[in-house]
C-alpha cells in the first residue's frame, strides 16, 4: 500500500482523482524545502538587522498549526522578533494582539492556500490599516509578507500592494499537510525554529516510510493501520496521553485525523486535553496514544500503564522532543494517509469546511440586507446529554476567548461529563475549529452531542471596507456551523453565555456534578 501511496496511485482511496492526483506533494516536500533553506536563512537574517520586535501570523487551520506548534516546541530564541498567532475573528482575540504590537515595528505573515480565506482576509485588512495610520501607504507593503499557491487573490493582492516577500508554496500540498513547507517553515524560521534540523528529522521519516520498506517496518505505515483498525473495531476515540514536551505537537494530531478522516459518516475521533481519569471511567470506545517524550511525566506514564493492564489499546510512540519534531510530522503525514486507505475515505479534501464557510458568507449576505443574523438552535446542557447514546461524545465548541482560565473550565465540564455518563469529550475554541474539527463534525459518524457556547465578546471592531465587524463575522460563524449541523440531522444546542463565559461553564459543570 506505502510504495503506491508513493507512485501517487489515487485508487488506493478512490477511483476519481479529484482532490488526490494533485495531493501528493507532501511526500517530496522535505527534500524539496531543504534545498530552499538559504532563502529562509536569508530573510531571518534581514528581519534580526531591522528593527522588527513582533511577526504576526494571520490565518486558519493548516496554515498556521504547523509554525506554532513549531514556535511553541523550541521557545523563544534570542534575537528573534517574538511570534504571535493569530487565528481568531473573536473581537476580544483581535484587540490583544493589536494592543500588543506596534505596527510601525511588527512584520505581519498572511497564510491561505487559497489566498481568499473570509477569516485571514478580514484580518489583513486590519492590520493594513493599522500600518497605514503610522507609515506612508507606500511603505505599508514592506511590513507584509504572503504565503500561498500561485495565481491566487492573495498573491495578487501582494504584488499589486508591493508585499515584502511572497512565498509561493508547491501546490500539490493540502494545506493540513503543509507544515513541513513555506506555510510552517517560514514563520517558524523567523521565530527562531533551526527548519533546517526540522526538515532532516522528517527527510529520515520519509526514508523510513520510503516506498522499498516492508509495511511491518513502516512506522508511518504501522501507526496508520492500527488507528483504522481499531476504530473499524469500535474503538474510533483516539485518546492522546501526551508528556508535557509533547502537547505542543498534539493540535497537529487532531488537525491531520479529524479533517483528514471525518467524511462519508466515518472517522477516528481525536480526543485531546482530556482530563485523566480511572480507567474504569473509560468506554470500549477508546483506543490510546501515549506521547512519550523526554519530560517526566509520571501521571501520564502510570495512566498508560493501567490503560494497557485493563485492557485497553495503547500505542506508545517513544520520541525526543523537539529533536524528533520534524519525523513525527511526516510519520502522523503518512499514518492518517494510510488510515484513509483502510477507512476507504479520501484524506485530501474537506467538503464540509468548504460549506460551512459558505454558510457564513450567505448569513453575512443576510445582515448586509436586513441588519440581522438568524437564529441557532436553542436548548440545554441536559436536554442535550440526554440523548447520549454508549459510542457518542461531547464536543464543546467555544467560541470564546481563549484564557487559561476558560481552558480550566472546561477541563471540570469535561470532567463532570465523562464521569458521569462514562463518554469521551472535546473542547475546541472557535471559529479555529472550523478549519479542523468541523469537518468530523459535520461529515462524520453521527456520534457527536455538539454545544455551541458564545459570550465574552465585548465591543466590536470594525473591518475596513465590510458593512460589519468581526463581532458580526465570528457570530456568523458560530451560528452558520450551528445551523450546518442542524441540516445534518446532528444534535446540537447553542448557548450564550453572557458577559462572563468562565463562569458560566463553571456553573455547567456543577450543575453535572
Amino acid at each position: 500500500m506505502a510504495a503506491r501511496i508513493w507512485r501517487g496511485d489515487h485508487t488506493v482511496w478512490k477511483p476519481d482523482p479529484t482532490e488526490l492526483a494533485d495531493r501528493l506533494g507532501w511526500l517530496t516536500a522535505p527534500v524539496e524545502m531543504r534545498r530552499r533553506v538559504g532563502q529562509l536563512e536569508l530573510l531571518v537574517r534581514e528581519v534580526r538587522d531591522s528593527s522588527l520586535r513582533h511577526v504576526v501570523l494571520l490565518g486558519m487551520g493548516g496554515s498556521v498549526f504547523g509554525a506554532r506548534a513549531i514556535a511553541q516546541a523550541i521557545g523563544p530564541a534570542p534575537g528573534s522578533p517574538s511570534l504571535l498567532v493569530l487565528d481568531s475573528t473573536l473581537p476580544p482575540t483581535v484587540r490583544r494582539i493589536t494592543d500588543a504590537i506596534d505596527p510601525s515595528r511588527t512584520l505581519f505573515i498572511a497564510a491561505s492556500k487559497s489566498g481568499d480565506t473570509l477569516e485571514t482576509a478580514s484580518l489583513l485588512k486590519h492590520f493594513w490599516a493599522s500600518v497605514e495610520s503610522t507609515s506612508s501607504g507606500q511603505a505599508a507593503g514592506g511590513h507584509f509578507i504572503a504565503i500561498t499557491d500561485e495565481g491566487t487573490p492573495l498573491a495578487e493582492q501582494a504584488r499589486e500592494k508591493r508585499f515584502r516577500y511572497v512565498f509561493l508554496n508547491p501546490s500539490d500540498v493540502g494545506g493540513r499537510y503543509s507544515i513541513l513547507t513555506y506555510f510552517g517553515l517560514v514563520p517558524a524560521a523567523l521565530a527562531g525554529a533551526d527548519v533546517r534540523a526540522v526538515l532532516d528529522g522528517a527527510i529520515r521519516m520519509a526514508e523510513a516510510c520510503g516506498p522499498g520498506v516492508a509495511a511491518a517496518s513502516n512506522p508511518g505505515a504501522i501507526l496508520g493501520a492500527a488507528i483504522a483498525t481499531l476504530a473499524q473495531q469500535g474503538r474510533d476515540k483516539l485518546t492522546v496521553l501526551a508528556s508535557p514536551d509533547a502537547v505542543p505537537f498534539i493540535p497537529i494530531i487532531e488537525q491531520l485525523l479529524a479533517e483528514g478522516l471525518g467524511k462519508d459518516g466515518k472517522g477516528i475521533v481525536p480526543i485531546i486535553g482530556e482530563p485523566l481519569l480511572d480507567p474504569s471511567q473509560y468506554g470500549g470506545d477508546r483506543a490510546f496514544v501515549h506521547l512519550k517524550g523526554t519530560a517526566a511525566a509520571q501521571d501520564v506514564d502510570a495512566l498508560a500503564e493501567r490503560l494497557r493492564s485493563s485492557g485497553h489499546p495503547v500505542l506508545t510512540l517513544k520520541c525526543d522532543l523537539p529533536r524528533d519534531l520534524g519525523a513525527e510530522f511526516y510519520r502522523w503525514e503518512f499514518a492518517s494517509a494510510i488510515a484513509g486507505t483502510v477507512l476507504g475515505v479520501q484524506p485530501f479534501d474537506q467538503p464540509d469546511v468548504e460549506s460551512a464557510k459558505s454558510r457564513t458568507k450567505a448569513l453575512l449576505k443576510a445582515y448586509t440586507e436586513t441588519g440581522r443574523l438568524p437564529t441557532v438552535p436553542a436548548g440545554s446542557l441536559p436536554t442535550l446529554l440526554a440523548s447520549a447514546r454508549p459510542g457518542d461524545y461531547l464536543a464543546l465548541l467555544a467560541c470564546l476567548p481563549e484564557s487559561p482560565a476558560c481552558d480550566q473550565a472546561m477541563a471540570s465540564l469535561r470532567a463532570a461529563v465523562a464521569r458521569k455518563l462514562r463518554i469521551a469529550t472535546t473542547a475546541e475554541y472557535g471559529p479555529r475549529y472550523l478549519h479542523s474539527t468541523g469537518q468530523l463534525h459535520k461529515g462524520g459518524p453521527n456520534k457527536g452531542l455538539h454545544l455551541v457556547l458564545t459570550g465574552g465578546w465585548g465591543e466590536d471592531i470594525p473591518i475596513p471596507g465590510e458593512p460589519y465587524g468581526f463581532r458580526v463575522l465570528a457570530e456568523a460563524q458560530a451560528r452558520g456551523d450551528a445551523q450546518a449541523l442542524q441540516e445534518r440531522g446532528h444534535r446540537v444546542v447553542s448557548l450564550d453565555l453572557g458577559g462572563d463565559p468562565v463562569e458560566g461553564i463553571r456553573r455547567l459543570a456543577q450543575e453535572m456534578a
